[in-house]
């Protein structure tokens, strides 16, 4: 059966973006930005909510600039086709290897599950995590822990109010600073 991973950066105080809005905080250098391609890598799909799906917009076309360095060239290269799912209630179409879900959070992680297939789910987006996690179908929990304080904004955690008890699966310090943690629940 495949995994539903859920991965952001995140401040230390747990926030993804600021109460601003802003998430400037998060830009990577080189060492981070290498373990998010290889996140990507890792994903069969990647389940995103409206907000995400706009920002990722970006990657459909960055391919197409040789200016650009080499490890955004292969991101590029390894999400423009990677199949995605958005949720939204207010797209009435979507562009690229992406398709607008046909169906409820639940019942498309479980179909999707349920298919052959290589690689994880990929969830992105607090919104869209706090449902799946409310339902307890996030498997992997993945940080990328940025040595900063926001202040508030939107969380990383889902406030569903139940314990949910994870194990440790990896820890890594990037020379940035910032600090992977990968746990995975514990069934």
């Amino acid at each position: 059966m495949r995994s539903v991973t859920y991965s952001m950066s995140v401040s230390l105080d747990g926030y993804i973006v600021g109460p601003d809005g802003g998430f400037d905080w998060t830009a990577p250098d080189e060492e981070v930005f290498r373990l998010a391609t290889d996140e990507v890598r890792e994903a069969g799909v990647h389940l995103l909510g409206r907000r995400l799906y706009e920002t990722m917009l970006y990657w459909e076309t960055a391919g197409q600039n040789p200016s650009l360095g080499f490890s955004t060239l292969e991101f590029a290269a390894i999400w423009k086709p990677l199949p995605k799912v958005v949720f939204s209630t207010t797209l009435s179409a979507v562009q690229g290897n992406a398709r607008l879900a046909s169906g409820g959070l639940a019942a498309e992680i479980e179909r999707m599950r349920a298919e052959p297939g290589d690689g994880n789910i990929a969830i992105g987006g607090a919104t869209l995590a706090a449902e799946a996690a409310a339902s307890g179908l996030i498997d992997e929990y993945r940080a990328r822990v940025y040595p900063v304080l926001v202040g508030g904004g939107i969380p990383f955690f889902p406030q569903h109010e139940r314990q949910v008890d994870l194990e440790l699966v990896e820890s890594r310090t990037f020379t940035s600073g910032v600090l992977y943690l990968r746990h995975r629940v514990a069934r």
